[in-house]
C-alpha cells in the first residue's frame, strides 16, 4: 500500500467505527459485549497456542498438546479459559433478553436455539461433505479423523449452553429468591462429586459419576450472570467472588493437587475441564468477581468508537468464531502435512515439544486468523441467513443439513 493509500484506509475504518458507534443503542451495555468479545477471542486463542499435531509415517496428523512437554504453561491456560466469563455474561444477557420478551417463554426459548443451532449445523453439515471429497484427494483417514474431532470438539459448549439456557426462568426464580447466593448449590454439587471421585472412595465410585458436574458446573457462572442481571450482586458480592474463587483456587491447587492445567492435557489422567471440575468453578468465580468489578471502567473504555467497533464485528460473528477457528487451523495444517518433507512443518505438523515450536506457533496464529476472517465471510450466512438472501425450501434444507451433521457426528465421535 502506497503511503497515501494508508491514511485514506485509516480515514475509513474511522469513519466505520464512528458510524457503529452512532448505531448503537444508549442502553447497549457495552461492557457486557465487551467481556463476551474477550471471552470469545480466548477460545481460538486457546486452541491454536496449546494444540499442535504430529505428523505418522503415513503423511497422517494427530492431536498433540505443547503442554505434555512445558508444564510450566499451564497458568497460560488459567487466562485463556474463560468460560466462565461467557457463561457469565451469557446469564445476564439472557435474564434481560427474557424481561424483553412480547412472546412466551417457549418462543423466546426457540428463538434462541435456532440461533445457536443454526451454524452448528452448517459447520458439521460442510465437513460432512468436504470430507469425502479429501478423503478422494488424498488426505488420509488419520487426517480426516483427527480434523472431526477438533471440528466437534468446541461444539459441546453449544450443547451445554443450551439447556443451561433453557433453565433461564428458573435461574431468574433462584435468584430472586437467594440473591447471588443461588450459585452455592451449584458450586456445593461440584465439590461433592469431586470429593467421592478423587477422595478415599475414589475406587468403589463408578467413572459416570463424573457426568454430573457437567450441568452445575457450567450452569455455575450463568447463574451468577443471571443474578447480576436481577442487580442482586453488587460490589462486596463481585469482591467476595474474587477473593474466595481465588483462595479456593489456590487451595484446591497447593493443598489438593488439582491438575494445574485448565485443558485437558495428553495422557493425563485427570482433567478439569471435560467435566469441571471444582477448580474450574473457582477460577469462573474469580474471574466472574473482577468483571463485576471492573465493568464501569471497562464500558468508558468501549465508549470510544475505535475500541468498540472490534467489539461489535467480533459479538456479530460470536457462533461463526466459535464454530469454524479449528477449520482456519486444519486450513494450514492440512496442506503442511503434504510439505516440509519428512520433518513436517515447524509450529504446524512437528511435535510440540521445543521453544522453537513455540516461538513459530506464534508466527503461525495470524495466519491461522487470517484463515479464520476468509472462512468467516462465507460460513457467516449459517449464523445470520438473512445477510445471504432469501432461500428456497427451507425445511428441505434443515432437513438435509440435519443429516449430514449426524452422519458427521458419527465419523467424528469414532462410531463409523
Amino acid at each position: 500500500m502506497s503511503a497515501k493509500g494508508t491514511p485514506r484506509a485509516l480515514t475509513r475504518l474511522s469513519e466505520a467505527a464512528a458510524r457503529i458507534d452512532r448505531r448503537t443503542p444508549a442502553h447497549r451495555d457495552r461492557a457486557v459485549d465487551g467481556l463476551r468479545a474477550l471471552a470469545l477471542l480466548a477460545v481460538p486463542t486457546g486452541h491454536w497456542l496449546l494444540g499442535g499435531f504430529t505428523l505418522d509415517p503415513e503423511g497422517g496428523l494427530h492431536n498433540a498438546s505443547p503442554l505434555s512437554a512445558f508444564g510450566a504453561l499451564a497458568p497460560a491456560s488459567w487466562v485463556l479459559q474463560m468460560l466462565g466469563i461467557f457463561f457469565l455474561v451469557g446469564g445476564y444477557a439472557s435474564v434481560l433478553s427474557f424481561h424483553r420478551r412480547t412472546g412466551s417463554t417457549g418462543a423466546w426459548l426457540k428463538g434462541r436455539m435456532v440461533r445457536l443451532g443454526r451454524p452448528v449445523l452448517g459447520v458439521t453439515a460442510v465437513w460432512a461433505l468436504a470430507a469425502p471429497a479429501l478423503y478422494a484427494a488424498g488426505v488420509p483417514e488419520a487426517t480426516l479423523r483427527t480434523g472431526a474431532t477438533l471440528v466437534i470438539q468446541p461444539l459441546w459448549f453449544v450443547g451445554v449452553y443450551a439447556g443451561v439456557t433453557a433453565l433461564t426462568p428458573y435461574c431468574v426464580r433462584a435468584a430472586r429468591r437467594l440473591g447471588g447466593w443461588a450459585a452455592a448449590p451449584l458450586l456445593a454439587s461440584v465439590a461433592v462429586v469431586d470429593f467421592l471421585r478423587y477422595g478415599p472412595l475414589s475406587d468403589a465410585v463408578p467413572s459416570w459419576l463424573s457426568v454430573l458436574n457437567v450441568l452445575p458446573g457450567w450452569m455455575f457462572a450463568y447463574q451468577l450472570g443471571v443474578s447480576w442481571g436481577e442487580r442482586r450482586i453488587g460490589r462486596r458480592g463481585a469482591w467476595l467472588l474474587l477473593v474466595g474463587g481465588g483462595v479456593l483456587f489456590a487451595v484446591l491447587l497447593t493443598v489438593f493437587h488439582y491438575p494445574a492445567s485448565m485443558v485437558g492435557v495428553p495422557g493425563e489422567a485427570r482433567t478439569n475441564s471435560h467435566p469441571p471440575s471444582l477448580l474450574v468453578l473457582a477460577l469462573a468465580s474469580a474471574q466472574s468477581g473482577a468483571a463485576m468489578l471492573l465493568r464501569d471502567r471497562l464500558a468508558r473504555l468501549l465508549a470510544r468508537p475505535a475500541l468498540w467497533a472490534p467489539v461489535v464485528v467480533v459479538n456479530l460473528s460470536a457462533m461463526t468464531v466459535l464454530c469454524w477457528h479449528q477449520s482456519a487451523m486444519l486450513a494450514a495444517a492440512v496442506p503442511a502435512s503434504f510439505a516440509g518433507g519428512g520433518g513436517g512443518v515447524t509450529g504446524l505438523t512437528t511435535a510440540p515439544e521445543t521453544l522453537g515450536w513455540i516461538l513459530a506457533r506464534l508466527v503461525w496464529m495470524p495466519v491461522f486468523a487470517v484463515l479464520l476472517v476468509v472462512i468467516a465471510r462465507y460460513a457467516r450466512r449459517f449464523e445470520a441467513p438473512s445477510a445471504a438472501g432469501g432461500r428456497r425450501n427451507p425445511v428441505v434444507r434443515r432437513t438435509v443439513a440435519g443429516l449430514l451433521a449426524a452422519g458427521f457426528a458419527v465419523f467424528a465421535l469414532g462410531l463409523a
